[in-house]
């Protein structure tokens, strides 16, 4: 007998997705990304400058910054501004969305200029790192929009779509796109980073117990493609839309 989800969902089933842009009137790109009851603000920043390590190279970067709300989760949770700086797990998830990002990015387009990418969570209810990465790459790639059709750049700065989600083994069921009393309770954790063309970014495997076999991390990675795949059609609507 397979894992009954508490809501009601397939285990092949995504959570209902929706992705709100122009969600901040100041940004040159933001959304809000609502993956159940999961809600990031993603938003890109254009700066006419650069880090002292790309000065005068002719070409731009891209960097990411994540956070959490107080109240974003059933309990509160501390600022991290009064506990001397981001946590490891911040800098981590910090790192992963802009690698994600960076890998669908021609910094060339830029010049020398600085694109902030920011996912604030609003409400947690697990995969908060996934929709973040899903989010910012629809508000970069409405960023890119508005900056060509201001004649900042040349042409858009995204190279290729990205995605991801996470996936994870409950109860001994592959299920996709977890919630929080299905992580907090998973034998296996995934978290799986997609190009628009299928090439991998990002995976992210542990075994929270028993170790998985091979076979069970291509039934999970199969899993993760195809939710990747119906994320990426979310995001080429909200954009063509926008």
């Amino acid at each position: 007998m397979s894992f009954a989800r508490t809501d009601g969902r397939a285990p092949d089933e995504l959570r209902r997705v929706c992705i709100t842009p122009g969600f901040l009137p100041y940004a040159e790109g933001s959304v809000l990304i609502a993956m159940g009851n999961t809600r990031v603000v993603c938003s890109a920043s254009l700066e006419d400058r650069v880090p002292p390590f790309l000065r005068n190279q002719g070409h731009g970067w891209l960097t990411a910054e994540y956070s959490m709300l107080p109240r974003a989760t059933q309990t509160r949770t501390a600022r991290e501004t009064g506990r001397g700086g981001p946590s490891g797990r911040t800098h981590e998830i910090q790192r992963l969305i802009g690698r994600s990002l960076r890998a669908v990015a021609d910094m060339k387009v830029l010049g020398e200029r600085t694109i902030t990418i920011d996912c604030d969570v609003l409400q947690a209810d697990g995969g908060t790192r996934t929709a973040a990465i899903t989010g910012a790459y629809v508000a970069l790639a409405l960023a890119s929009q508005q900056l060509v059709k201001a004649g900042k750049i040349q042409r858009s700065v995204v190279t290729d779509q990205v995605a991801a989600i996470s996936v994870g083994i409950v109860g001994n069921t592959p299920l996709l796109d977890l919630k929080y009393d299905e992580d907090s309770r998973a034998e296996v954790d995934m978290n799986v980073v997609c190009t628009g063309d299928g090439r991998f970014i990002e995976l992210q495997g542990t075994a929270e117990r028993e170790p998985f076999s091979r076979a069970q991390m291509d039934e999970l990675v199969a899993l993760g493609t195809r939710g990747i795949e119906a994320l990426i059609a979310i995001q080429k609507k909200v954009i063509a839309q926008a």
